[in-house]
């Protein structure tokens, strides 16, 4: 038996049962057999990034977050978008990551999952990209209309959603046996 890859999906956004935490406990439970799920829905529990404590001794729970994602086989992000761009909770969460190498050569999986999304996927995918992540356009999802898409039972009620998504987890998971 093939041992399940531990991923760590961070939630990017801040809303207590929000549209981008009921997509991924669907993946979750869509991926049981395959993936070994942590999500961090803590987002918001994190300081305001401040270089001068990025030292020596950074806050508990910076420290515990880097933990999480070194510990990771993957990572999943999923995120809503925020004026047309990242919500600042989650490029909050990502700046206490820069000045260490928890990212670098990291398997990921992002999604943007929002009214629209583009400028937040866009510019998802260019910090990413910057941190060494290694993704691919398949492990990548942009889902516009969320809010529609995935009802309260964390079921997809949109065909193509449903296929975009299962299609997404294989890729993620091609990606994680590379």
């Amino acid at each position: 038996m093939i041992a399940k890859k531990k991923i760590l999906a961070i939630i990017g956004s801040t809303r207590a049962n929000s549209s981008n935490l009921k997509l991924v406990a669907k993946i979750e439970a869509l991926s049981r057999e395959i993936f070994d799920f942590t999500i961090f829905d803590e987002i918001s529990n994190l300081p305001h990034f401040n270089p001068d404590l990025d030292n020596d001794h950074p806050p508990e729970s910076v420290v515990s977050f880097r933990k999480n994602i070194a510990e990771a086989d993957g990572i999943l992000i999923c995120t809503p978008e925020y004026i047309f761009s990242l919500p600042g909770s989650l490029k909050n969460a990502i700046e206490w990551c820069v000045s260490t190498t928890v990212f670098s050569q990291k398997p990921v999986g992002l999604i943007t999952a929002s009214a629209s999304g583009d400028k937040a996927n866009e510019e998802l995918q260019l910090i990413m990209q910057t941190l060494e992540t290694k993704f691919n356009e398949n492990t990548t999802l942009l889902i516009k209309g969320i809010k529609g898409k995935i009802n309260d039972q964390l079921e997809i009620v949109d065909p193509e959603t449903l296929s975009n998504v299962l299609k997404f987890i294989a890729a993620f998971q091609d990606l994680l046996k590379q």
